[in-house]
């Protein structure tokens, strides 16, 4: 059985790796600069437009302490063509346009020279002021000159993130035509001028056959993968950063806070709902298994299946909402409080209550809180009865007809020793299988009930996460979720050899 343990363990590295390699690919990959989010320095559309001074400053030090400065991965595959410092380029559209015209050219020092004649042209329209300009020139129309410069900054964003021919050609045209046919924007006429240029010439020398011969660039562990996933680990500079093999997930999007102090208090919360929730379920479920496949097809045993088959087919948030309205409502009972999970009015006046969920030594904060999980606990299991009952109820049913359950009745043992000790053990395989959900589920809760009920658990902070573009509080519980399930399953296969004797790893 150790032996078996330990293979099992080792396995886990491989399938932790590549658990590890699919959260951080969904976040590389998700939606929107992490940067802007984090400094709310975003502006108007084009990301280098509107970064100057101490925002741009604020920026770049975020990006350096998420590791968005460095490599994606260890190394690299490409071609001869691709720059492996692309990945210096803060503006994640920025980067994506460089990669097709390289990919389009096959020159990669000449889409630098384009790219670089495009921000300082765009630097140069920053520059124009038009009221200064009036204030010079009474004559110029002032609305008309702010909307022309409206276009023109449209059209340099837009330049700086396109790379189909047709579409760069038309923007061209269109800042070509602003600027000749107006004095005012004389001054940026030849960087103008000098774009046009560079993009003929990066046409005209390109290089296309570069795409084609395979290249690989190796950045060693100084990488975003290594930065996210070991953190400082193998740095002798260190810093805050531990990476999520020792539970550092980055900080929140949503408040800048970190993941790890977030959804401490959160799992303890859901934790304790599940557990509670699987005790019950298992408590009542097995001896109505049990019963009914003792008592198969009488009266009572088609009576708890209608009963069960009622239950397990009405929906969590359906059955959540009546509870609320029935037993939480001022209009008609109040049994009990209709959300969260403590009364803060009386909570403020018991400093010696800890604030952590996981203080389960006192009484009187049990005593408080209880009510409060009455009817989410209800919504948690009422579908589990069905459920369990019926898998044990057939798991015994295939037992009590196997040929050593007749020998056991046969030397005269009583039916309760038949069925609670010969019969009971074998029959619960089937509920081990079903046990390997429970890790995953006690971490995950449950997002509708919590909701619901507006308990302030890991469901309902995963609502909020997606609601709010939280992408490292997302990635986090998807990582959590994998690795519980990859133990829920050993827990699993190791009660398999404590229920059946039969069953042996060597």
């Amino acid at each position: 059985m150790l032996k078996y343990t330990l293979k099992r363990l080792l396995i886990f590295i491989p399938m932790l790796i590549a658990i590890s390699l699919l959260a951080f690919i969904i976040s590389i990959n998700a939606p929107g600069d992490p940067v802007d989010r984090l400094t709310k320095a975003a502006g108007n559309e084009g990301g280098a437009d509107q970064q100057s001074g101490t925002a741009k400053k604020d920026k770049e030090a975020k990006r350096k302490q998420l590791g968005l400065d460095l490599p994606i991965f260890y190394f690299s595959i490409g071609d001869i063509a691709s720059s492996d410092t692309l990945y210096k380029v803060q503006d994640r559209d920025h980067r994506q346009n460089l990669e097709v015209l390289t990919h389009q050219f096959g020159n990669w020092t000449a889409v630098s020279d384009y790219y670089h004649a495009l921000l300082n042209f765009q630097i140069s329209i920053q520059k124009i002021n038009i009221d200064k300009l009036y204030n010079q020139d009474s004559t110029i129309d002032k609305v008309k000159s702010h909307d022309l410069l409206i276009n023109l900054k449209n059209n340099i964003t837009g330049l700086l993130t396109l790379s189909k021919v047709r579409l760069v050609n038309s923007r061209l045209e269109n800042i070509n035509e602003i600027i000749n046919n107006n004095y005012i924007f004389n001054s940026i006429s030849q960087e103008f001028k000098l774009i046009k240029e560079v993009r003929e010439k990066m046409e005209l020398n390109h290089t296309r056959w570069k795409t084609y011969i395979p290249s690989v660039k190796w950045y060693g562990m100084n990488s975003q993968y290594h930065w996210w996933l070991l953190g400082d680990i193998f740095h002798s500079n260190k810093t805050e950063r531990k990476g999520v093999i020792r539970g550092d997930f980055g900080i929140s999007y949503a408040d800048s806070q970190p993941i790890k102090d977030k959804i401490w208090e959160k799992v303890g919360i859901s934790f304790t709902l599940s557990l509670l929730s699987i005790l019950i379920a298992y408590l009542i479920s097995i001896p109505i298994g049990i019963y009914s496949a003792y008592k198969k097809d009488s009266l009572a045993d088609r009576g708890m299946s209608l009963i069960l088959f009622i239950l397990y087919s009405l929906p969590s948030f359906f059955v959540g909402t009546v509870l609320l309205l029935l037993f939480a409502n001022p209009d008609f009972l109040v049994w009990f409080p209709e959300s969260g999970i403590k009364d803060p009015t009386i909570w403020s006046n018991h400093p010696e209550w800890s604030d952590s969920f996981w203080d389960i030594f006192n009484w009187e904060k049990i005593k408080h809180q209880a009510p409060y999980l009455v009817l989410p606990l209800f919504t948690y299991t009422y579908s589990s009865f069905a459920f369990l009952s019926r898998i044990m109820r057939v798991g015994m049913i295939e037992i009590v007809s196997q040929d050593y359950i007749r020998t056991a009745r046969a030397k005269g043992l009583s039916e309760k020793k038949v069925i609670l000790k010969h019969a009971l053990r074998n029959s619960l395989l089937p509920i081990v299988t079903v046990f390997a959900a429970i890790f995953p589920m006690s971490v995950g809760g449950s997002i509708i009930i919590e909701v619901i009920f507006s308990i302030p658990g890991m469901g309902t902070e995963m609502f909020n996460a997606i609601l709010n573009y939280d992408y490292p509080m997302i990635i986090a519980f998807f990582t959590l979720i994998g690795f519980l399930t990859m133990v829920g399953y050993l827990v699993a296969d190791l009660l398999y050899a404590v229920v059946d004797p039969r069953i042996s790893y060597k």
